[in-house]
């Protein structure tokens, strides 16, 4: 996709989540530092900061082996990490159950809520807790997309925890999970 579509479909996105979820000023919302083949969150990082949300970022743990991924506030400098994400180095750390929506970065999803990401498996890790719950399914978890991700169908293997939506350039799609 060229550079200029790249950026209308950012912004495009962040205005379908604002016609779709009216941020409001007390969330605590999870964004990511997007790599060069993903949406880029800017536009809706804004729109979030403007509403007062508190915006936080996913950092994952510093040892090689661990696949654990933590959120904090994003404020001051970023710092690339060890897999070429921007993070940021210090400020308030919550963890993923406080988040009220935590925006999500995808390969391909479907309609019934599969999402594929880069394959390490670190979101799925920090939501788990959300596959034990039978009522309460907070954060919403929303993945961020181009319309030409959706895929027909993708088999779910037993670790992948469901997106609640997905919001590309074209509108809203909302997942089965019920939420």
């Amino acid at each position: 996709m060229p550079p200029q579509q790249r950026v209308h479909a950012a912004q495009l996105v962040a205005r379908n989540v604002d016609r779709a979820l009216r941020l409001q000023s007390h969330w605590r919302i999870a964004v990511y530092a997007a790599l060069p083949w993903e949406l880029d969150c800017g536009p809706l990082i804004a729109l979030a900061e403007s509403r007062g949300c508190r915006v936080f970022l996913p950092c994952i743990d510093r040892r090689r082996a661990s696949r654990a991924m933590r959120f904090v506030r994003m404020q001051g400098p970023l710092q690339y990490n060890r897999l070429g994400i921007a993070e940021p180095q210090g400020g308030e750390v919550i963890a993923a159950r406080w988040l009220d929506v935590a925006f999500l970065p995808l390969v391909g999803f479907d309609r019934s809520g599969v999402r594929l990401g880069a394959g390490g498996g670190f979101y799925d890790r920090a939501f788990a807790f959300r596959q034990l719950r039978s009522a309460w399914h907070a954060p919403r978890l929303i993945g961020l997309a181009y319309a030409f991700q959706e895929v027909a169908s993708i088999r779910a293997a037993a670790h992948d925890v469901l997106m609640d939506a997905v919001v590309s350039e074209e509108g809203v799609v909302r997942c089965t999970t019920g939420c």
